[in-house]
């Protein structure tokens, strides 16, 4: 590698480190930190709980926590699950599912109110609730997994620079960046994805009650406009959040107007947080959520 190259990659390098840096001290300076409180939205009859899930399902321990805590409280008699999500990781999908399906077996009804976008591990976690209400122009469906890899290799390649792996199999740098992926490599993946797709396909046809055919043809990747979803038995019926609401407190058993209980996101002081505790696991958090992000993912693709 010769100087001018070592020169540029220097620069570069340093760009980025200062860049990240000015970007965390913005972000810990100028944006507030979050923490949560239980608090009544509207109305004045008996309680319903409302949980958001917006955006990248990057983790699943914030839903599964307020199930789970809405679940035990006798007080709360349903809760409306709002969510507005592209999908996101498998593993963080499916425990999501699991805990609307614990709270639906457990005699509390779940109703879900599809936001824009519902769509992939968005659509997974809705599977689990007794009803699934979306709006007309609502984007759900898109029933499928997708991993993608990122390739340095050829940019290695152009400045000199390699890699060395020593490896116990064939498969253990199996989508490794800094070479390119054999047909074995791909074969294998594909596997693994195959098996993960069925198992969505298995979730929706047995929540949905439809025959495998019908679930397989769909089952391509393709977002469904809500009039379609409905059409095709992936959705329940057509609504607004308030039409949602509505039938959850029928399906309650409630009569005239419910609580609405939530989550409100408080904000704290950024002196406030420094001098916390807590502060060091939530920079932690915040770098998992953004970095460690899923191989395998139940997530729509989607252009900027």
């Amino acid at each position: 590698m010769n100087r001018s190259t070592k020169i540029f990659l220097s620069v570069v390098a340093l760009l980025l480190f200062i860049g990240l840096g000015i970007t965390a001290f913005f972000y810990l300076v100028f944006v507030s930190v979050a923490h949560r409180d239980t608090e009544i939205v509207s109305g004045s009859g008996q309680k319903i709980a409302v949980i958001e899930l917006k955006g990248i399902i990057l983790s699943s321990e914030e839903i599964v926590r307020q199930f789970k805590k809405f679940r035990e409280d006798r007080s709360i008699k349903a809760v409306l699950f709002r969510v507005d999500s592209p999908g996101g990781g498998v593993v963080a999908s499916q425990e999501i599912y699991e805990e609307v399906k614990k709270t639906r077996n457990q005699g509390k009804p779940v109703v879900v109110s599809m936001g824009s976008v519902a769509a992939s591990g968005g659509y997974y976690v809705s599977c689990g609730a007794n009803k699934i209400v979306c709006n007309p122009g609502t984007l759900t469906g898109s029933i499928g997994v997708i991993s993608q890899f990122m390739r340095f290799d050829p940019l290695m390649n152009k400045i000199g620079i390699g890699v060395n792996t020593i490896k116990s199999g064939k498969f253990k740098d199996a989508g490794n960046p800094f070479r390119e992926m054999t047909k074995e490599d791909r074969a294998y993946f594909q596997n693994l994805m195959d098996d993960v797709h069925r198992q969505f396909i298995t979730v929706v046809e047995t929540e949905r009650n439809l025959d495998h055919e019908s679930v397989v043809e769909n089952a391509d990747g393709r977002v469904f406009t809500g009039e379609a979803a409905v059409e095709l038995g992936l959705v329940d019926t057509l609504g607004t959040y308030q039409d949602a609401v509505a039938i959850t407190a029928a399906m309650a058993g409630i009569k005239g107007e419910p609580t609405i209980v939530k989550e409100r996101k408080r904000r704290i002081s950024f002196v406030d947080w420094f001098l916390s505790d807590s502060k060091v696991s939530e920079l932690l958090d915040l770098k998992e959520q953004l970095l460690d992000q899923p191989i395998l993912q139940y997530r729509m693709v989607h252009g900027f």
